[in-house]
């Protein structure tokens, strides 16, 4: 089988531009039909029965296959790219209910190293009052007036200038994001809300949440 002889010079470019027009881009497939060795009509440059002879009907088939592959390629992406869609919705769908478990049991451990923190500034502060430490006021039974006075100290007995601060800082209410704490005093119920003002006997957090282990955090 001999080449035609329009397409005898032409590369496989110009082949393709002159089937789909001028600015066609460069196929991107590569056929050829290899011919036995001495067959008749072969005007290959090369030594015959080892090059690669494109005529009319392989030229045809290379078209249409190289269509039907473009068809079959863009409907394979799209099939890949809902299955791609679909993992990462379910994937989204599990991964988001974990975070979301493990910041608030992350929360969680902060309120309870900030209560620690506060209640064990309260302690002190009591021993120091019981040990004669530190002055006393009345209807206070020992506990200090207010947390500010944590922070700020309390002169000592003894030293004129001397004050001993029961806290580095006001912990932050990590369910309420601000350093503000409900207080209970000495005279008050224990699950009272509300402060009497007399002295800060025990701390709690202002959040109405629930926690993880379906208490309230008020209660903590």
């Amino acid at each position: 089988m001999s080449p035609h002889p329009v397409l005898k010079r032409l590369s496989s470019q110009r082949i393709y531009s002159f089937l789909f027009g001028k600015g066609a881009g460069e196929p991107d497939f590569r056929i050829g039909v290899n011919f036995r060795a001495n067959t008749p009509g072969c005007h290959c440059p090369r030594e015959r029965g080892t090059t690669t002879c494109p005529g009319w009907p392989w030229v045809l088939a290379v078209v249409r296959h190289g269509r039907d592959a473009r068809a079959t390629s863009s409907g394979f992406t799209l099939v890949e790219l809902l299955a791609a869609i679909t993992i990462l919705l379910l994937l989204t769908s599990v991964v988001l209910p974990v975070v979301r478990v493990q910041v608030q049991r992350t929360r969680e451990v902060e309120l309870r190293r900030g209560l620690r923190q506060l209640r064990d500034a309260i302690d002190r502060y009591k021993d120091f009052s019981d040990r004669g430490m530190i002055p006393v006021k009345a209807d206070t039974f020992g506990y200090p007036p207010d947390l500010k006075t944590l922070l700020e100290g309390v002169t000592l007995k003894g030293a004129a200038t001397t004050k001993y601060k029961f806290l580095r800082r006001l912990p932050v209410d990590p369910m309420t994001g601000e350093a503000s704490w409900g207080l209970r005093s000495m005279q008050d119920d224990l699950d009272s809300r509300s402060w009497g003002g007399q002295s800060v006997f025990d701390v709690y957090s202002k959040s109405q949440g629930t926690a993880l282990d379906g208490s309230r955090y008020g209660d903590w």
